[in-house]
Formats: structure tokens, C-alpha cells, sequence
């Protein structure tokens, strides 16, 4: 359980998560946004720019739905290393290497194989990515302290109601004043009867 536990913490298996939520909400919702090329008569050009074309649709956008799309699909992605990782440092270093994978591969394929657009529309590109950074920054720290607090909240009350039990079951004899941390029908220092035949406690409660 342990191994298993440990594989599914490791970053590696968490970005593959990652991308695939990415490429499935692309195919499911069918977002596109219009990328423009440079005309090229080079026989690969096509591949290049389905490539160019599949990396854009995860992180850029131009209208208001594809800004919606953008920032909601990367804010769920985000999600999963906040809910792993109890530390808000690991979420938003996990969520920034992942966005920083498909940007990295856009920006340099396209400025390769299409100099002239790419040079057109860099600015306004690299502020929706700038942006859309900070968004994952914000998202990842912000819901990993809540988080954090959550449990943390959670737990003291755990301990605060494992007291209130212990308190509870803790005895006192009548006779000597050994104290004991459950109700037991003698007493092991002085050998007194501490419950009665129908289990009521003769010792007082402390």
C-alpha cells in the first residue's frame, strides 16, 4: 500500500496526470484557438504546425470563453498537487513545471518554423502567459494554506476528543486515591471493589 502510495506522490506520475487531463479537456470540449503561420513549402510544415496548433490550445486563448476554458482547465489541473502534497511549495513548483512544459515546446516551435507571425503576436502571447502563471501561483498557494488549515483544524479536534474519552474513562479510588485511566471494578493498589454488581462506579471521576 505503502509502494503504491509513493508512486502515485512521485512527480513524474503527477505531471502525466497532469497533461492528460490537459489533452482530454481539449478533445472533450473541442477548444481551438486560430494560430497563424508563415507560408512554408517545407514537406513537414503540416506536422509542425498540428504540433504548434495542439500545444496553443492548452494554454492560450482570444476570446472570452477561451479565457474561461484556459484559466479553469489549468485552476482543476492544479488541483491535483494541492490535494497530494501537504506543502504549499511542492503544489505550486509541481503546477508551474507542468505549465512550463507545453509553453516552453510552443514558443520554441513556433518561433522556428514560423518566424514572421510569431514575431506578430509574441507580446500579446507571453502577457496571457505571464498571467495565467501567476494564476497557478496564486491558486496553488492560496488553496494549499486553506487546505492546510483545514487539516489542521480537523486534527486538533481530533486530539481535543480523544482527551475528552480519555477524561472520561479516568477513575479515582475512593480509599487510597490511586488514579486510573480506565474504570476497573478493583482497585489493584488497595484491592477495593470499585464497581458494584450492576457496573456503577464507586470511585469518583476525575
Amino acid at each position: 500500500m505503502m509502494k503504491i502510495k509513493t508512486v502515485f506522490k512521485s512527480k513524474l506520475m503527477i505531471f502525466g496526470i497532469q497533461i492528460l487531463i490537459l489533452l482530454l479537456s481539449s478533445v472533450i470540449f473541442n477548444y481551438r484557438i486560430q494560430i497563424d503561420f508563415d507560408l512554408s513549402t517545407d514537406p513537414r510544415a503540416g506536422e509542425q504546425q498540428f504540433i504548434i496548433q495542439f500545444l496553443a490550445n492548452v494554454i492560450l486563448y482570444n476570446t472570452t470563453f477561451g479565457f474561461l476554458y484556459v484559466n479553469l482547465t489549468w485552476v482543476i489541473v492544479s488541483l491535483l498537487p494541492i490535494l497530494i502534497f501537504n506543502n504549499y511549495r511542492k503544489a505550486y513548483s509541481m503546477n508551474l513545471t507542468t505549465f512550463f512544459f507545453p509553453n516552453f515546446f510552443f514558443y520554441v516551435f513556433y518561433w522556428r518554423y514560423s518566424t514572421l507571425s510569431f514575431s506578430s503576436v509574441f507580446s500579446t502571447f507571453l502577457i496571457e502567459t505571464i498571467l495565467l502563471s501567476i494564476t497557478i501561483l496564486i491558486v496553488s498557494i492560496g488553496l494549499s494554506l486553506i487546505l492546510k488549515l483545514v487539516r489542521k483544524i480537523k486534527n486538533d479536534e481530533k486530539k481535543v476528543n480523544i482527551m475528552e474519552i480519555g477524561l472520561k474513562n479516568r477513575s479515582e479510588c475512593p480509599q487510597c486515591g490511586t488514579i486510573f485511566d480506565s474504570k476497573p471494578k478493583y482497585c489493584y493498589n488497595c484491592n477495593i471493589q470499585l464497581k458494584e454488581e450492576s457496573g456503577e462506579i464507586i470511585g469518583s471521576e476525575k
